[in-house]
């Protein structure tokens, strides 16, 4: 093919092209167009959420204000339990519009949107990070059984740089997974945010007399943890499709480290393991509390540190497993048979003492 034929035909292709371009142009146009009705049906909605939230609010505070008034009480709760379900409803389609990052996301990666549009890739999203944590668990578990046996401080740092950047990731992965529906509460984000800072602590702690005298007990804490999480992940995981398949459970959900109150039916088993972590925790704050007081050598700043952090992660595990059980007991009304069960036994001690 001589030089004219190839220039025509490359003259041909560009008119083909051209053609092909108008179809490129119309779609992109059509993107746009639906991308501002999209934007402005957002913002409608915002706007009749917000509306929502106000009026209801007004309704309840007036009933509010005249119950003690009320004669008929049966339509009284009727009317309650209407401004719940409406108050449900609104919040249903709430959690289905973006949110904002808020200040955690916004300080770490500015204010970029990580809201996923599509429900498919929220929820690809959630499987991308319940497979991080199992794998990084796993290697976790690997890394600190073989420390135990092998006392290297390089292996040690090696362990708690990966430490580090695990719970800093979770954060951040959480965080995005809050912004896209997840219902992640209370002490289950904050305990990241503190295992942070805790190992990073611990990245910096010297090779000295009071990290040697507590090194096996961290490593075998860390090493139980991994194991402990790794059986969650497990059973957690099995529980939530099966729940979501029912319609009990929110898609978004994920496992996590403690004991939530859709795990009291069949996961139960799961609580004296958790306890037992617990104890190892509060334990790790004794054996730091007697370093720190009553072992000259102990003069490191990490000691007591990393004891005041202990201290806080394992009550505040304690206290948030154990209202959650108090909760469950108390909803399946065993509270009150115990009671008596307790009085009954005083009454017979002091029948018999007399």
């Amino acid at each position: 093919m001589d030089l004219p034929e190839i220039l025509k035909s490359s003259a041909d292709e560009l008119d083909v092209l051209d053609s092909e371009f108008q179809r490129l142009d119309y779609a992109n146009r059509a993107y746009f167009k639906s991308l501002n009705e999209m934007l402005k049906n957002q913002n409608d909605c915002f706007k009749e959420i917000k509306h929502q939230k106000y009026r209801l609010s007004q309704i309840n505070d007036q009933l509010k204000r005249y119950k003690s008034y009320a004669n008929d009480n049966e339509k009284l709760s009727k009317i309650f339990n209407r401004i719940e379900q409406k108050s449900n409803q609104v919040k249903e389609i709430e959690d289905t519009l973006p949110k904002s990052n808020g200040f955690y996301l916004n300080l770490v990666l500015g204010s970029i949107n990580v809201n996923l549009l599509d429900r498919r890739q929220q929820f690809d999203y959630k499987e991308q990070y319940e497979r991080f944590k199992l794998s990084v668990t796993s290697v976790l578990l690997i890394t600190s059984f073989i420390n135990i046996f092998a006392e290297f401080r390089a292996l040690d740092s090696i362990l708690h740089f990966m430490l580090v950047w695990y719970h800093c990731t979770l954060t951040i992965r959480e965080s995005i997974l809050v912004v896209n529906g997840s219902r992640i509460k209370g002490w289950w984000r904050v305990i990241h945010f503190l295992t942070s800072i805790t190992t990073g602590v611990l990245v910096v702690w010297p090779d000295g007399y009071s990290y040697k005298k507590f090194r096996l007990q961290f490593l075998t804490y860390i090493c139980y943890t991994s194991f402990l999480q790794f059986l969650q992940y497990y059973y957690q995981y099995g529980c939530l499709y099966r729940l979501r398949a029912l319609g009990e459970r929110y898609s978004m959900d994920i496992t996590i480290q403690g004991f939530h109150s859709w795990m009291w039916k069949g996961l139960s088993f799961l609580l004296p393991f958790l306890f037992i972590g617990y104890c190892l925790q509060f334990y790790i704050f004794y054996t730091l509390y007697h370093m720190f007081m009553y072992d000259p050598e102990s003069i490191e700043w990490q000691v007591p540190v990393v004891c005041f952090m202990y201290l806080v992660i394992s009550l505040g595990n304690l206290a948030t497993t154990g209202l959650v059980v108090y909760q469950k007991i108390k909803n399946k009304n065993l509270i009150t048979p115990i009671k008596q069960i307790t009085r009954k036994i005083s009454r017979a001690v002091l029948t018999k003492e007399q």
